[in-house]
């Protein structure tokens, strides 16, 4: 469901599903939650071909910032698709959350 890619220090996850909602968002907490097990870690979460995230996926989100917080630790998303993107915009979240078009961008404010 997840798939975690460490460069340098930083831990890259991403997804191999097309949707994030209730069923999977305790597997994707729970997987990503292990990563902030570690203080200071610096996690990406990488949306590229994530097509649908329903409410219970923005809220596993918070949910996980909520951990990074905790562990003093720092969480960024990155290749959120159009509609995505339009969704954290509609909910304000893109005023909670760090959110880069690439990679390179993104890896470079955590180095």
């Amino acid at each position: 469901m997840i798939s975690i890619e460490k460069r340098d220090k930083i831990d890259i996850i991403s997804f191999n599903v097309k949707k994030i909602d209730a069923m999977i968002t305790d597997t994707v907490r729970e997987g990503i939650n292990k990563v902030f097990d570690n203080p200071n870690a610096k996690v990406i979460i990488d949306l590229k071909g994530v097509e649908y995230i329903d409410s219970s996926g923005f809220g596993c989100f918070l949910s996980v910032m909520k951990a990074a917080k905790n562990s003093y630790g720092t969480l960024r998303f990155v290749n959120p698709e159009p509609r995505i993107m339009e969704l954290f915009r509609t909910l304000h979240l893109h005023t909670v959350f760090q959110i880069y078009d690439d990679l390179d961008s993104c890896l470079s404010t955590l180095r």
